[in-house]
């Protein structure tokens, strides 16, 4: 069982108390410290490297375990203020910001060899100010340390803002889930009490269409995620819920950690979400109107075009060949055979970053033209 400090650490939560909870320890537990770009000192730190065994130069805190986990990773750490600190792999992209240096060798070079590379860049950088998120024994993230290239965002602040909007916009709202790992925190709350309102004229365009069973399934919900670590901004997206794997419809709303943007704002722009959830109901349910000829090629197309993973996507426009048979068939029957992929995907243990981010790629077809993909030719992918 992987322990916090952990790189592949992730914890899920089934009530929001208890994650409400890990995230206020969470940030009284982190540090936040910002320093000069050319005074950071990146070391080797794999199982070769003399610091592998020198415990005595790390910081307090720091166990030994930490230090064999970042060696089995990045393999490198940071001196700050007197000590060398482990380095998360979450933190490699922002280091070489810092440095401002990129390229898919630089992984691929021995640990001193990059160490090396990361110091002459970054004693490059005189005017360039960085800020370290020290969190579970780890340097997680390398920002930039002016406050107009990142703001801070505190997870738990964030939560809690978004727990009052949503009883004022929505009461009665119901958690569902919630995740977290070092890369991405997510929560996801079904809105019961709002089912009429939001997919009243939804329901009643697909039992015109025979499809009564798909009725008593959907839910209203709305997902947030952000990310500390340079990965995402803070976002809260209208969702579906009741199908094998939530489907998320649009209307997202995303503050940006930049700025000098606050918790404040964030809340701000939650009121447009809630504006926009109808629209994203209604941009779903204009889907069930439209009506394909070709829709195993206007599906391989779409796919195509969304970057959707090719293993998945295929099999699941296999499974839509073989159920839509000779039936007539909707871009809203097609987007929902789509939602396969996503479920295929998360059984083989996608991370849950890379699904957020498909899960918005998806979430794309809601505003195609679907009529341009129904294209007569075999797609070739």
């Amino acid at each position: 069982m992987p322990e916090p400090y952990h790189d592949r650490y992730s914890i899920t939560f089934h009530n929001l108390a208890d994650m409400a909870s890990y995230h206020s320890q969470q940030a009284a537990d982190s540090r936040w410290e910002r320093t000069g770009a050319n005074a950071l000192r990146v070391e080797p730190l794999d199982e070769g490297s003399p610091l592998y065994s020198d415990a005595s130069s790390f910081g307090l805190g720091i166990s030994e375990d930490a230090v064999k986990d970042t060696a089995k990773n990045l393999g490198l750490a940071i001196w700050l203020n007197g000590c060398n600190y482990p380095v998360r792999n979450t933190a490699f992209k922002s280091l070489l910001d810092r440095a401002k240096i990129s390229g898919n060798a630089l992984p691929k070079l021995r640990r001193r060899t990059l160490a090396d590379t990361l110091n002459e860049c970054l004693a490059l950088q005189k005017k360039a100010s960085a800020l370290l998120l020290i969190r579970e024994q780890k340097v997680s993230a390398v920002h930039s340390g002016d406050e107009k290239d990142y703001s801070i965002l505190p997870i738990n602040e964030l939560l809690d803002s978004l727990k009052i909007k949503l009883d004022e916009r929505f009461p009665g709202s119901v958690f569902d889930n919630g995740y977290s790992d070092h890369t991405i925190t997510s929560a996801a709350w079904s809105l019961p009490d709002q089912k009429d309102d939001l997919l009243g004229s939804y329901h009643k365009t697909l039992s015109a269409q025979g499809k009564a069973a798909l009725i008593g399934k959907l839910m209203p919900g709305i997902r947030f995620s952000t990310s500390d670590t340079g990965f995402a901004s803070a976002k809260v997206s209208a969702l579906l819920l009741g199908m094998r794997h939530p489907i998320h419809i649009g209307g997202m709303v995303a503050t940006n950690h930049r700025g000098l943007t606050t918790v404040a704002d964030f809340m701000a722009s939650l009121d447009m979400l809630f504006a926009q959830f109808e629209d994203s109901i209604k941009r779903l349910e204009k889907l069930a109107n439209v009506y394909l000829d070709y829709p195993v090629n206007a599906m391989t197309a779409i796919c195509k075009m969304l970057k959707m993973p090719k293993k998945a996507a295929l099999e699941a426009i296999v499974m839509f060949e073989v159920s839509c048979g000779s039936d007539p068939v909707t871009a809203h029957d097609v987007f929902m055979g789509m939602q396969e992929i996503m479920f295929m995907l998360k059984t083989a243990n996608t991370p849950e970053s890379k699904m957020l981010y498909l899960e918005e790629s998806m979430a794309r077809a809601l505003a195609l033209d679907w009529s341009r993909y129904d294209y007569a030719k075999e797609v070739k992918w």
